[in-house]
């Protein structure tokens, strides 16, 4: 057995056999020739996948596991880690998707072979779409940073046709490549994974094969990655408008950059600090558009890869808060047009960075820590970014649209400026309105309706008609004051008074109502009875003999399908969420489904109605489908329910409960009886979506009430 073998935990292996946990640990202990341990911890042993695989086979245990089952496995228990292993396959996925033929040539045959021949055919892809690495003197190379011999790789160097950089500029670094030619002994213990990865590229493309690794990577490791949700960046990508060179230079995994509409000729550049993200970003791009991708790894501020360049559009997701970002070392930069920026103020150097990156007339994006708009270190630079008409518009987004998600994030709209504007205005809009109730996010489609609509009315005519609670252009004279603060709250009128006084009236009738249908409700005096000694059964057995169909919910699907949230769920509402796009097919939810949560510890089980039906099932659901001749879904949901039965099928982890949809039980009765415990559980179920109604209708005119109390709007009496 190879030391570098790839390893599967004992999940992977439950998952490999379509068996729990327990079962694995059976055969441990019951099978004397079950394989040894290879790594991992005496608690969380880990064992070679090729080992692990022949023995199941041996036993007739080996399930028929989906091809990106098996592919993901390869790829996360990866000797040199699954980063690493992300980015042999996805240099394989680009030649797969380049040049098909040759990866046919080169792939038949050993993996020897294949890994002698692949760096060669590597290079013929990677040349053509990345550029040759820069060069430079064996003089020079001493005092800039990355190897003098670089191997072929994302080219980091500004383009032929790009201005020069201004007298006072850095001198032009060569910052390490984001992507390099791997050579064979590197590639070899990657051989099954690239083969399993080409495999499901003719499944399903090479594009959606990377898109699906990538996501499934993220999802396993979210503390990891700080990232952009994909309708944020579509309405950065849509507000900087049409370019067609564009630069994110904290590119992450570069989802800013997917975002960007293609055009002929388009060149993207992006950088990052962290190499493996931008290794990922690299190919990522490369993968899903045509256009030229110019990518290094580097710290931006200090070290910039692209120090030439004049964008049409940059956009940014920059890191918050940083302190350690060059404050000391960067003093006489000539990026800080408008202001050396405090050390406490990193936001405002990646602004003047961004600017300094545009060509007169471009478009900047950013997204800001609400803070950077009205902290006192900042006035200053605020206040000229204002002058000189380079700040075109701040937006205040909901709670929830980004990490971190317990604050409202801003957007700035930025624009280098060819001359001063004789009267500026500044666009200021808050979508704070457009929030979600619970946890499931705000209205993400009213959030970009609203932004693009304001700031393309502003930016064609320089002024905004006043938008009452949502936007208004200000001049910039009325924010020069000794704060310059620039939350879109403080400038913005609230909703008209009339409209307000009859809203309230209106949410009292509402409220009024509901809780007369709340009293109609009210469940009728419980009558004392002995307790019933009923045949119990289990989901488990319930799947196994046929009554029941068991679906847990999908890591992807197509992006405009709605999805079904756990917080869904366990809040009552609406379909709120999103998948990850990608060609898995997608769990859809049909009326007389019930869907239950697995992670909180609650009991919580919901009957799919008309209105949800259709939807995907997200993530932390299993969905049971009962056979209507021998299952009531409303006795099914309601037994599920049960807190001693929730209990007694849970499992605990540190920081988490995890439910076992199988275990949980339900008593063996006639289906006559089953309709008949069915009707009383869909009544406390309409009982319980009154009250939840009821709470947010009072919860909507206290709010209103104090609102009006203070602005003046209601009067006291």
């Amino acid at each position: 057995m190879q030391d570098n073998a790839t390893e599967v935990t004992a999940a992977g292996i439950a998952r490999l056999a379509g068996v729990g946990r327990a079962a694995v640990s059976n055969w441990r202990r019951r099978h004397a020739d079950f394989p040894k341990p290879v790594g991992g911890t005496e608690t969380s042993p880990s064992f070679a996948l090729a080992e692990i695989e022949a023995w199941l086979r041996k036993q007739g245990k080996l399930a028929e596991v989906p091809l990106r089952e098996r592919v993901w496995q390869q790829l996360s228990g990866h000797p040199e880690g699954p980063v690493t292993a992300l980015t042999h396959a996805g240099c394989v996925l680009l030649l797969i998707h380049d040049r098909p033929t040759v990866w046919l040539d080169v792939s038949a045959g050993s993996d020897a072979r294949l890994a002698a021949m692949i760096p060669g055919a590597l290079e013929e892809v990677l040349t053509p779409r990345f550029g040759a690495a820069p060069t430079v003197n064996a003089s020079d190379a001493k005092n800039r940073p990355g190897p003098v011999n670089s191997p072929t790789a994302v080219n980091s160097s500004a383009p032929v046709n790009s201005p020069a950089a201004p007298v006072n500029s850095p001198a032009p670094v060569n910052p390490r490549p984001a992507v390099h030619a791997f050579t064979g002994p590197e590639l070899l213990p990657s051989v099954p994974l690239l083969r399993g990865a080409a495999e499901l590229a003719a499944e399903l493309g090479a594009r959606q094969t990377f898109e699906f690794l990538l996501g499934r990577h993220l999802d396993a490791n979210p503390r990891q990655y700080t990232l952009t949700p994909a309708e944020l960046a579509g309405l950065m990508a849509d507000l900087a408008g049409p370019a067609r060179t564009v630069l994110d230079p904290a590119c992450g995994t570069g989802a800013l950059l997917r975002a960007v509409t293609a055009r002929a000729d388009q060149e993207l550049y992006a950088q990052d600090s962290a190499p493996d993200l931008a290794a990922l970003t690299a190919l990522r791009l490369a993968l899903h558009t045509r256009a030229r991708v110019h990518g290094a790894t580097g710290d931006t501020l200090r070290a910039d890869a692209h120090p030439e360049l004049r964008a049409d559009a940059v956009l940014c997701h920059p890191p918050f808060n940083e302190r350690n970002w060059g404050h000391d070392e960067l003093a006489y930069d000539p990026r800080w047009e408008y202001g050396f920026p405090a050390r406490t103020e990193s936001e405002l150097a990646w602004v003047q960075h961004a600017l300094a990156r545009l060509k007169d007339g471009g478009t900047a994006v950013l997204l800001m820590p609400p803070a950077a708009a009205s902290r006192r270190s900042g006035r200053r630079i605020r206040a000229d970014l204002l002058r000189r008409g380079a700040l075109r518009a701040v937006v205040a987004l909901p709670v929830g649209a980004a990490p971190p998600y317990n604050i409202p994030l801003h957007l700035w709209v930025l624009r280098r400026p060819e001359k001063a504007p004789a009267q500026p205005e500044v666009l200021l809009a808050d979508t704070g309105q457009f929030a979600g109730e619970g946890r499931g996010g705000p209205d993400r489609r009213a959030v970009r309706d609203a932004v693009l609509d304001a700031w393309r009315a502003f930016d064609r005519a320089g002024t905004l008609t006043e938008r009452p609670g949502l936007a208004r252009s200000l001049p910039v004279i009325e924010l020069l004051d000794d704060d310059v603060d620039l939350a879109p709250a403080r400038h913005l009128p609230p909703a008209t008074a009339a409209d307000g006084a009859e809203a309230l009236t209106a949410v009292r009738e509402r409220l009024r109502e509901t809780l007369r249908l709340t009293t109609d409700l009210t469940p009728p005096p419980a009558d004392t009875a002995q307790a019933a000694r009923w045949p119990l059964t289990t989901v488990g057995e319930l799947a196994r003999g046929g009554a029941l169909v068991m679906r847990t919910g999908g890591n992807g699907g197509h992006a405009r399908v709605p999805v079904l949230t756990d917080h869904d769920v366990l809040a009552g509402t609406a379909p709120s969420g999103t998948l990850p796009e990608s060609d898995e097919e997608a769990v859809p939810v049909e009326p007389g489904d019930v869907v239950v949560p697995v992670l909180g510890g609650g009991s919580m089980a919901r009957v799919i109605d008309d209105a949800s039906g259709g939807a995907a099932l997200g993530r932390n659901l299993v969905l049971l489908r009962p056979d209507p001749t021998a299952l009531d879904p409303w006795f099914l949901a309601g037994f599920l329910r049960g807190t001693a039965n929730n209990r007694q099928a849970s499992s605990y982890a540190s920081t988490a409960t995890r439910l076992d949809v199988r275990r949980l039980q339900l008593p063996r009765l006639p289906l006559d009886e089953q309709r008949r415990y069915g009707a009383r559980f869909r009544a406390l179920d309409e009982f319980e979506r009154a009250l939840r109604h009821a709470g947010r209708l009072g919860d909507q005119l206290v709010r209103g009430m104090y609102d009006g109390l203070t602005d003046g709007t209601v009067a006291p009496d």
